[in-house]
């Protein structure tokens, strides 16, 4: 282990040990200290909703996770969030996938069925009230979380203008600052992102995966002031690119990112395995320690996507990570 992650463990035997010294009166105050925060050191750490995959996904669920891992502000998926409003139920039955085999070709009916489910969720989504949406905002920010970004499926090249809408009018609703999506390779959908965002005033904050370079965005970020980055540091670095590449590029960029995601990959070179906090090649602590001392209001995002230990769950591994960022800050 890294002695970073070493004094991050004996730290945390330390702090356990000492709520069980602290006496009545310190226990009694964290017993009532019911809302979440992690505001630390002015850099707000939040997490992913997607990190709690594994367990139901209920808005209300979900922001009991939250509460339960310490993390007040969020990434809100869409998928748990338009089921619960009422989403119109995918019944095609799509063919087996062989792991390694290219996709099954599909038949006639089956394409038929695909795109009469796609025009359901379309005017479903076109028509859905935005008050439901503002609903959940004010219940998650009674409890304390706030959410910074919505990722719907609804803002690829195969998705209306109005679902697109639909999208940033409901992330407005939400309380959020931006949506986030795939990195396109599709200059014109970028485009078609960014006048839309420009147009209801939501960013959209674009994810990239191992094709990741610190050059990327360029275009999408020249088409529009709304098109930004939903900068993945894990990712980055297991793409091949270098730490000084990644702080290069955040401090560059610091402008165009809305939001960010935090993991702990290894390098391409070491094999690139997402790891627990701690044990990968991610520069942790220079991203947290940049963001503090520049004073860059940009979330840094949990996603976890480690394996889960036997004797865990998501909401203590976020937690985990979530205390391991508190430490390093």
């Amino acid at each position: 282990m890294s002695s970073s992650r070493r004094t991050f463990i004996h730290q945390s035997t330390l702090a356990s040990l000492g709520v069980l010294l602290a006496g009545k009166s310190s226990f009694a105050g964290n017993l009532f200290q019911t809302k979440p925060n992690s505001l630390i050191k002015g850099v707000q750490i939040g997490v992913i909703t997607y990190s709690f995959r594994s367990l139901p996904g209920h808005p209300d669920k979900l922001l009991q996770y939250c509460i339960d891992s310490n993390i007040s502000a969020i990434e809100l998926m869409g998928d748990e969030v338009e089921n619960y409003l009422g989403k119109p139920v995918n019944t095609v039955k799509m063919p087996p996938r062989v792991a390694g085999q290219p996709r099954p070709e599909l038949s006639d009916a089956t394409k038929a069925e695909i795109k009469q489910y796609q025009q359901s969720v379309a005017a479903w989504r076109e028509s859905v009230s935005m008050d439901k949406f503002e609903e959940i905002r004010k219940k998650y920010n009674a409890a304390g979380v706030t959410i910074y970004a919505f990722k719907p499926n609804a803002l690829n090249t195969d998705n209306t203008d109005g679902e697109i809408a639909y999208a940033l009018s409901a992330a407005k609703a939400l309380g959020a600052k931006s949506v986030t999506v795939e990195l396109s390779t599709d200059p014109a959908h970028t485009k078609r992102l960014g006048d839309l965002g420009e147009k209801h005033k939501i960013y959209i904050g674009y994810h990239a995966h191992l094709q990741a370079t610190e050059t990327a965005w360029d275009i999408a970020l020249e088409q529009s002031p709304y098109n930004s980055l939903n900068l993945d540091c894990g990712h980055y670095i297991a793409a091949g690119n270098t730490k000084e590449s990644l702080l290069r590029l955040i401090e560059s960029k610091n402008k165009r990112i809305t939001s960010m995601h935090v993991k702990d990959r290894k390098t391409k070179d070491n094999g690139g395995k997402n790891m627990p906090w701690g044990e990968g090649d991610t520069p942790l602590k220079e991203i947290l320690t940049l963001l503090k001392e520049k004073k860059y209001k940009i979330p840094a995002t949990i996603e976890l996507e480690y394996d889960i230990p036997a004797n865990s769950d998501a909401v203590k591994e976020t937690k985990r990570c979530r205390d391991y960022a508190q430490m390093l800050l």
